[in-house]
């Protein structure tokens, strides 16, 4: 299968040096993504024209690799085509006769030819007929150039011929690696997973900073979705996952801060640790999902008092966007679900909070609190490359593995529906008249269970076996101790 990548319109009318570089990045990160997948795919093209091509006839291979196109950034849209020779127009109908003549028969149609390079014909000439021809041969019902029910699109360029088979939406944006990176805060919810999307698709490397209130899952909650964003937005480049122990800074500021006032001192807290870390990994920016007016720390003139203590620059993608449209894009990119089971630490609320800080009285708060604390998050901070966050907890681990299943047993399968889609479990010889498949991501649950036996045997599987076992782990840390690992033999 081949692929012509559409870029995003911003790409092209840069100047050429600047459209050259953004085309080179952009060819880089999809050899880094695609090859995963087809260690023989290749990427040419130079100016107008990148293309993707994949030998494989594995239909699996060719999915995976449609699906990964749609998620890299730089792409306005891409075209999955078939690549000939082209030698004139009567054996273009024929081709297109071929492929597309079972689609169209009693449909009305028009053709649609894009050309490049020189030729004894326009596009309009090529248009009319082929248009003429499918519908003669093909026994359309007609043709309607304005809303047609088959669109049929081809590519002439130079000496080749492309008939498309579907045109897939892409992601849009800059080529990630193409501007600064920056530093995400994230705290695995809506608004802060959103922020980090949009950096990405703007096509800024973006990092992750957590800094943890004082709950493991919570911590692994964030490393999942933090995980998931890079693996399928932004896995052409490496990327840190940087944990803030921040239960000391929250005790003390529990201890020693007015209640009106805790909410913009933490944020305040956050914001000085961020851009320490940020001056450690050199770089120039945070970045968070705050949203003007949607909680009380976000008034304007709160969010003022909280840039004054640091003068890293502060990105806001989402300052003026409504709770609404940051639940869309949420949903959109798969990360409503990890949000919404997302297991939160709410250490410091205030009764009434201040929404109209004053610069005065903060700094007269933050006289009292004792900085050593936060110096001390910030010497046991750590930094992760974003592969490894997730398999880190498995040192802990200490759940038994179950590789036959007896009796009255529910195998709960954890996967995320998408992964669980292209590669279904089958147990084959390994099931038995007692046992029972189930199908939960590992975002639900931790709800789930709130409802389910305590003396049914459950055993919870994935593909690597680390994701079952950090949930096992948790369960059974939350009293579920009829919770145990399967691991299917290959």
């Amino acid at each position: 299968m081949k692929y012509i990548i559409k870029l995003f319109p911003e790409i092209t009318i840069k100047s050429r040096p600047v459209r050259k570089q953004l085309i080179k990045q952009l060819k880089a990160n999809l050899r880094n993504v695609l090859k995963r997948i087809d260690p023989k795919l290749t990427v040419t093209g130079q100016w107008d024209s990148v293309e993707v091509e994949t030998a494989s006839e594995d239909s699996v291979i060719v999915d995976q690799v449609t699906e990964a196109l749609g998620h890299i950034p730089g792409i306005a849209y891409f075209l999955s085509v078939q690549k000939y020779p082209y030698e004139s127009f009567d054996d273009t109908l024929e081709k297109a006769k071929a492929l597309y003549g079972h689609e169209i028969e009693g449909k009305t149609l028009c053709v649609r030819v894009k050309r490049a390079g020189k030729h004894d014909f326009k596009s309009i000439d090529a248009e009319r007929y082929l248009g003429g021809g499918l519908r003669q041969h093909c026994n359309a019902r007609g043709i309607d150039l304005k809303n047609p029910e088959i669109q049929i699109n081809m590519e002439i360029r130079d000496q080749w011929l492309y008939l498309v088979h579907q045109k897939h939406p892409g992601l849009g944006g800059f080529p990630l690696g193409s501007q600064e990176s920056v530093l995400s805060l994230m705290s695995g919810g809506f608004d802060s997973t959103v922020a980090s999307y949009l950096t990405m698709r703007r096509g800024i490397k973006t990092h992750f900073c957590f800094f943890n209130l004082g709950g493991k899952a919570h911590e692994l909650g964030v490393k999942e979705v933090s995980h998931y964003i890079w693996e399928k937005f932004g896995s052409s480049h490496g990327v840190k996952f940087v944990s803030v122990p921040f239960e000391g800074v929250v005790a003390e500021i529990l201890e020693k801060v007015d209640n009106s006032y805790m909410g913009v001192v933490l944020k305040r807290m956050m914001y000085r640790a961020a851009s320490a870390v940020a001056e450690k990994m050199e770089l120039d920016t945070i970045v968070t999902g705050e949203s003007v007016a949607q909680v009380s720390s976000q008034t304007l003139k709160n969010l003022s008092v909280i840039d004054r203590v640091t003068d890293t620059l502060v990105l806001r993608p989402l300052v003026t966007t409504h709770k609404q449209e940051i639940v869309d894009i949420a949903t959109e990119i798969g990360t409503y679900e990890f949000a919404a089971n997302m297991p939160e630490y709410c250490g410091v609320i205030s009764d009434k909070p201040t929404t109209k800080a004053s610069m005065k009285r903060v700094l007269e708060v933050e006289e009292k609190f004792d900085f050593a604390v936060l110096e001390q998050a910030l010497e046991s901070l750590v930094i992760q490359h974003i592969k490894n966050v997730v398999e880190d907890f498995q040192q802990d681990v200490k759940v038994e593995e179950v590789t036959e299943i007896s009796g009255e047993t529910v195998v709960i399968d954890i996967r995320h529906p998408d992964e669980e889609e292209k590669s279904p479990l089958i147990l084959d010889d390994q099931t038995t008249d007692g046992m029972t498949v189930e199908k939960i991501p590992f975002y639900r649950l931790h709800s789930a269970f709130k409802e389910m036996s305590l003396t049914t045997e459950y055993l919870l599987y994935c593909d690597r076996g680390v994701m079952s076992q950090l949930h096992a782990q948790q369960l059974q840390a939350d009293g579920y101790t009829n919770v145990k690992v399967f691991k299917k033999n290959n």
